[in-house]
């Protein structure tokens, strides 16, 4: 039953690869893995319980008969739902994050952006565009920054060639930014959730590869554009006459983004998760939103502005997506296979370096976050002080808190979604907006990509030296 289930997560995430040719939706293929892994999971619930968890089972039992509807119970409550916890955790960061951004965008608080980038020098336009978004993604959801971004350019730029040229440089500016912090990511949130990396840390190793990784293929980019050209300035109509003044959209800006900064501080505060932190951000500024709009309470022709869109719509799929990944491959862990690679691994490959070049490579082809999980779920956060007692101690730091192997591991896994936009939830979007061929994406960015990566993975190395 372990092979039918880990085939089945295999298939899936073939499946996952190959969306773009199948027209099968990814997120649909990451709840049918999660539903038939756990129900196959069930059908023999006594077999996986016993050689997984016998000591917690008995004393789950205390003394009773041990019956088929025992082990049930004992999964549901005490396996089945610890995946769902963490993955919940997740969702409703995101589900926080990507609400905070529907907010701010519905009141024009990112407007001002627009004016600063009043400019006919494409070069400077291109340089401005990415390190607004590199900024906005690091603190808040990539595809939701994305989609905001690429909406921003679109309503600038009127040549078609032009906008594939800077909507590759918003993906790029998207998937690095988004790495570079334990929020802006959902890679970076389930290390944190997880207690494998610290905030402050996590940032400081990655800057610079993260920095390089975008800047190479953003300054070979530059080099395909124009001295000068033609830009459209008209602001998006927002269906109504009431204008928020400049001084009520900052003060959004800093309830909202200076919100989600003061996260990582109230967690290690409080100790709680992250999401409930976000939480609190977003009744925050929901409640400004009220106050600021509150003329418009009894006009209906207002509600968008005032009802974020992301909870009725759109971005939903996106948070199913991440909680069918987390139970599809939560399900392989428990059957033992997870354990039984990471004991191959370490025999045959032992080297983290190697791992973060498999990251990359699935990460072009599958998904980011999906390829991230697996690679995060084959090992557990070591102890560092029982690292004494292992013959290879230098090999198993990686795996401490804060160790190389994770940081590796989300560099390596998000910047793959570089490499093509098929691997990332970014480029999906940007394919569908502009039109993009991932032949065009390949030639002209892809290998420049790839070769930053590497250069980011050289950084990694002296850093950990």
């Amino acid at each position: 039953m372990t092979l039918i289930i880990v085939t089945i997560l295999i298939l899936s995430y073939l499946l996952i690869a190959t969306s773009n040719l199948t027209k099968v939706n990814k997120t649909a293929i990451a709840i049918f893995a999660a539903a038939a892994g756990w129900v196959l999971y069930i059908c023999y619930g006594t077999d996986f319980v016993m050689s997984q968890h016998s000591a917690e089972y008995t004393d789950f039992l205390g003394g009773a008969v041990p019956t088929s509807t025992a082990v049930k119970h004992y999964i549901a409550q005490n396996i089945f739902l610890k995946y769902v916890g963490r993955g919940a955790e997740i969702v409703l960061f995101l589900l926080a994050t990507m609400t905070i951004v529907e907010i701010l965008n519905n009141n024009g608080c990112f407007d001002f952006l627009t004016e600063l980038m009043k400019t006919r020098k494409s070069r400077k336009l291109l340089w401005m565009m990415t390190g607004i978004t590199f900024v906005i993604s690091a603190n808040l959801d990539n595809i939701t920054t994305t989609t905001m971004m690429l909406v921003v350019m679109h309503g600038l730029i009127p040549n078609r060639r032009h906008r594939m040229i800077y909507g590759c440089a918003i993906v790029l500016a998207a998937n690095c930014g988004g790495a570079l912090t334990v929020i802006g990511d959902p890679t970076g949130l389930l290390l944190w959730n997880n207690g494998a990396v610290t905030a402050s840390r996590f940032s400081a190793s990655m800057a610079i590869p993260c920095l390089v990784s975008c800047a190479l293929p953003v300054f070979m980019l530059g080099r395909m554009l124009p001295e000068r050209m033609d830009m459209e300035w008209a602001l998006p109509y927002r269906g109504d006459d009431t204008n928020l003044s400049r001084w009520q959209r900052i003060m959004m800006l800093f309830v909202g983004i200076g919100g989600l900064w003061f996260i990582p501080t109230f967690h290690n505060i409080t100790k709680l998760s992250p999401f409930i932190g976000a939480l609190c951000v977003l009744s925050l500024l929901w409640i400004v939103n009220e106050v600021v709009n509150r003329k418009l309470m009894n006009v209906d022709k207002m509600i968008q502005r005032r009802v974020p869109r992301v909870l009725q719509y759109g971005v939903i799929q996106m948070m199913l997506f991440v909680m069918g990944m987390m139970l599809a491959v939560g399900v392989v862990y428990e059957t033992g296979a997870m354990s039984w690679l990471s004991r191959n691994i370490d025999y045959h490959i032992h080297n983290i370096w190697i791992m973060g070049a498999l990251a990359a490579a699935m990460g072009s082809m599958v998904d980011s976050f999906a390829t991230s999980l697996s690679f995060i779920s084959l090992y557990p956060i070591t102890d560092a002080g029982a690292l004494s007692t292992w013959a290879d101690a230098d090999y198993m730091m990686s795996f401490v808190q804060n160790g190389k192997y994770w940081r590796v591991i989300a560099y390596s896994a998000a910047m793959g979604g570089n490499f093509m936009l098929t691997g990332s939830l970014s480029g999906l979007a940007l394919m569908k907006m502009e039109r993009i061929h991932v032949g065009w994406y390949l030639k002209n960015v892809g290998g420049t990509s790839l070769a930053a990566w590497v250069i980011g993975m050289f950084v990694m190395m002296i850093m950990a030296l």
